[in-house]
């Protein structure tokens, strides 16, 4: 054999556990979902329906748009603020002072609670009779709130809950590409004489741009993703106002056995995520900077 052949025959031999693994547990899964969502199928009857079910979602499923209502209104106020306070504690944490690497670990630790924790801790903080967060509106002198009793406010506990992650895993991120930027432009604009605001608004956030496009690309497809915290607090209650379509899904998998719709709704859920996915590549292009890249 010749060297490449050889070569090409090693590499193929190192690759082969992997594309099996991806054979079989995902893209196989994958076609296998594709094909249940063009039938009825409830673990009793199995018939071909074709695109039925996509047009009985779109059509005459009120509560698909519930249900995507709410997520859509979750991740729009969740990502900004999850990356905002990200943002604001990685540059907290990438101040030079005695002790740091304790407060990096403190900042991090909620994000190592298991979700199904997290989710009862937070059912105990919105608790309407004596939860932490109610008892600290009455000693301001403010009335209790029904926080996931009352549908006017379950969602805003829902955002308020999210932000218990942000110092996780986009603020380890953010404060990686705070420690990547080089001193010297700091620097030169000191000798120029630039606020520290205006260092922040010139050099900060120009060239964290790529970091924020990978962080709000992850958090949209995260919030789209939201389950744990909605299926033990709630359930999707009350009157639907906590239910988020990932929960939909799990609901109509394995609460209705309708294997053919949950699977319908598995793939509009891929296709959404990723037109927002492609529409917010194309529009990086405005605002992303790249260090080195010409303009």
């Amino acid at each position: 054999m010749t060297r490449q052949r050889r070569e090409a025959v090693w590499g193929m031999a190192f690759i082969t556990p992997w594309l099996v693994g991806f054979l079989c547990f995902t893209l196989g899964p994958m076609l296998t979902s594709l094909w249940l969502s063009l039938n009825k199928y409830d673990l009793v009857t199995h018939q071909f329906v074709g695109f039925e079910n996509y047009r009985r979602i779109l059509q005459a499923d009120p509560l698909f748009w519930k249900s995507l209502q709410n997520t859509v209104l979750y991740a729009v106020f969740t990502v900004p603020l999850g990356i905002a306070g990200s943002l604001a504690i990685a540059l907290l944490l990438n101040q030079k002072v005695r002790g740091i690497p304790v407060f990096r670990t403190c900042f991090y630790l909620p994000s190592m609670v298991p979700a199904v924790a997290g989710a009862l801790v937070w059912s105990w903080v919105f608790n309407a009779d004596n939860g932490v967060l109610n008892q600290a509106l009455g000693f301001l002198g403010l009335p209790h709130i029904q926080w996931l009793q009352d549908e006017r406010y379950t969602l805003f506990a829902f955002v308020l809950m999210s932000l218990w992650g942000v110092g996780g895993q986009r603020m380890i991120i953010f404060l990686a590409g705070l420690q990547g930027i080089s001193e010297t432009y700091y620097e030169a604009a000191k000798i120029d004489g630039a606020s520290v605001l205006q260092q922040f608004r010139h050099i900060t956030l120009p060239m964290l741009s790529p970091v924020m496009f990978f962080n709000m690309v992850l958090g949209v497809i995260g919030a789209f993703q939201v389950f744990t915290s909605a299926y033990i607090m709630t359930s999707g209650g009350p009157n639907n106002a906590s239910l988020f379509y990932a929960l939909y899904l799990f609901r109509n998998a394995f609460e209705y056995f309708k294997f053919g719709k949950a699977a319908a709704l598995a793939w509009l859920l891929f296709v959404l995520l990723l037109g927002l996915t492609l529409v917010q590549f194309k529009n990086s292009k405005k605002w992303v900077f790249y260090e080195g890249e010409a303009k």
